[in-house]
């Protein structure tokens, strides 16, 4: 018989293909990966989220990063199951709500039109947002312009 000699081998490489680690299994552990079914999954989820997002960027391991994709797309599951009707589709309705939850006054929406009276008269429905509005609102409050222009196109033709 030929004697064969045996390499050690490399086991940083092995190791870490080998399994997942402790970070992923204490995230299992606290919120398994499986449809959300409650607001309190979702709730939960969104926590779980929220502290992944917040720690610097590249610092997720691979097993972190991967049940924080996972996690996403539950989440975005049922936000598209849940939630979808929430947005209004008129475009006032869209201007009224995001000034809403930015605490934003018609006063305040007036200034950053440049005129009150147009404020009101947008708010009131008797005027329709021209483009140069529609950009300055989304310059605003942060969100596409699509928001406004895609909300008035008919569903029949």
């Amino acid at each position: 018989m030929k004697a064969t000699t045996t390499k050690p081998r490399a086991t940083t490489k092995r190791n870490a293909n080998r399994g997942p680690g402790r970070a992923y299994l204490a995230l299992i552990d606290a919120l398994p990966l499986r449809p959300l079914r409650s607001d309190r999954d979702y709730d939960a989820a969104a926590a779980i989220l929220d502290s992944l997002a917040v720690r610097p960027e590249g610092d997720l391991d691979r097993g972190e990063q991967d049940y924080f994709d996972t996690l996403t797309l539950l989440v975005e599951a049922y936000d598209r199951e849940h939630f979808a009707d929430v947005t209004p589709r008129d475009p006032v309705e869209m201007l009224k709500y995001l000034m809403q939850e930015s605490g934003m006054t018609q006063a305040d929406l007036g200034r950053l039109l440049g005129n009150r009276a147009l404020a009101s008269l947008i708010l009131n429905g008797h005027r329709q947002l021209s483009k140069s509005h529609i950009v300055k609102l989304a310059k605003h409050f942060k969100v596409s312009t699509a928001l406004f222009l895609g909300a008035t196109k008919s569903s029949g033709g």
